[in-house]
């Protein structure tokens, strides 16, 4: 088996997942990488090596539940069971975001009953909570602040491994807090609120009369009901909405703290280490701690002796014999096939290194079949870690 070639410091990964100082693992990088599979793995290992573990997935496509044998996963974790003890005595939980939930759980913990119901019931909160750009990203944010908090009162688990939502771009969720605050504390939003707020100041009327001529030609492009459930919306969070960007502060703060880790999952393809070369920019520049880059799914040639050129020339010779040298020479185009591949991911992943030469990077070869159980996990572990 000839090994996928790159010229970058060797990450170690078992120096993160295993470092009793790291309490948050932030696993990051374009959709369709393999990032929800290596939080897992990374979960699993940790937990396997001693560990308690809090895995957080935000992935759709629900991968992780069937992967750890948890029939279904929520805004709740549940334990993983089958996981070997190698050394300790870790543990692993696992758990899906719910993003509206989560939302409602911010609501209520940060209101009177009253007044929560109110929101809750607020029909622009509830599109707002179920689908308004940012807000998975946000709420994320918001699930990992409860998860630390948890963790630090309770003792309930030593390292919290998050998987970061499939998003476009990669800076989502790093930006979605500010989007979402600027948003909830911009000035149009907050003017619908203003009559209210006014009323209770002695300035009801005066502020009524210049509310007036701004609502009477919004109504007509939005609608009025609309206009009154996001003033109402807004008048009933009034109470609770400057904890929305403390907590938002709070976590961010978190994640440039020492201990806690951000890796970079790619794979050796163009769209997918462009995304991870910005996120290491990022993470750069706002000063975060960056561990290192998983270059995932890479390929790797068995015939490490013999090259793409003479594999074709071989495989001419050997297509005018008999079956059996007909059948050789099938193998020898796929192996030639297969050396251009890899030759195309060792290129693309050297224009990465060349940018950025000093960022760790560990590879994890393709593995022949889907990861499905712990088994599996338990394999991507290993191969991280070597």
């Amino acid at each position: 088996m000839s090994a996928f070639k790159i010229d970058a410091p060797t990450f170690d990964v078992d120096a993160i997942v295993l470092n009793p100082d790291i309490h948050i693992i932030v696993c990051t990088g374009a959709g369709g990488v393999g990032k929800t599979t290596a939080a897992a793995a990374i979960a699993l290992r940790a937990a396997e090596h001693g560990r308690r573990v809090c895995v957080l997935t935000i992935d759709p496509a629900r991968r992780l539940a069937q992967a750890m044998g948890v029939e279904q996963l929520d805004n709740t974790p549940r334990r993983v069971i089958g996981i070997e003890q190698l050394t300790g005595s870790g543990s692993l939980d696992a758990m899906m975001l719910d993003m509206k939930r989560t939302f409602d759980e911010v609501v209520e913990a940060h209101s009177d009953p009253e007044r929560a119901q109110q929101i809750l019931d607020n029909p622009f909160y509830q599109s707002l909570s179920s689908s308004f750009a940012g807000t998975q990203e946000y709420m994320a944010m918001e699930k990992l602040g409860q998860l630390h908090a948890q963790a630090q009162s309770e003792g309930t688990w030593d390292l919290i491994v998050v998987d970061t939502p499939p998003s476009r771009s990669a800076l989502d969720f790093l930006d979605a807090p500010a989007r979402l605050g600027s948003f909830l504390d911009g000035k149009f939003i907050r003017i619908l609120a203003a009559p209210a707020r006014g009323a209770s100041r002695g300035i009801g009327k005066l502020a009524a009369v210049g509310f007036g001529f701004f609502t009477s030609a919004l109504s007509k492009i939005l609608g009025s009901q609309v206009l009154n459930d996001v003033g109402a919306f807004v008048t009933a969070i009034d109470s609770t909405f400057g904890g929305f960007r403390e907590r938002a502060d709070a976590t961010y703060a978190l994640l440039k703290d020492s201990h806690t880790s951000f890796i970079v999952i790619a794979a050796p393809e163009p769209d997918a280490l462009r995304e991870a070369s910005y996120f290491v920019e990022r993470l750069h520049a706002d000063a975060m701690p960056l561990a290192g880059l998983v270059l995932n799914r890479v390929q790797e040639v068995t015939l490490a002796g013999v090259s793409r050129e003479q594999a074709l020339a071989a495989a001419e010779v050997l297509e005018l014999g008999d079956v059996n040298q007909k059948l050789a020479a099938a193998l020898l185009e796929l192996h030639s096939e297969r050396a251009a591949l890899v030759q195309r991911q060792q290129d693309v992943a050297a224009r990465f290194t060349s940018a950025h030469p000093g960022v760790p990077v560990v590879t994890v070869v393709a593995l022949p079949q889907d990861v499905h159980d712990l088994g599996g996990l338990r394999e991507i572990g290993e191969l991280l870690a070597n």
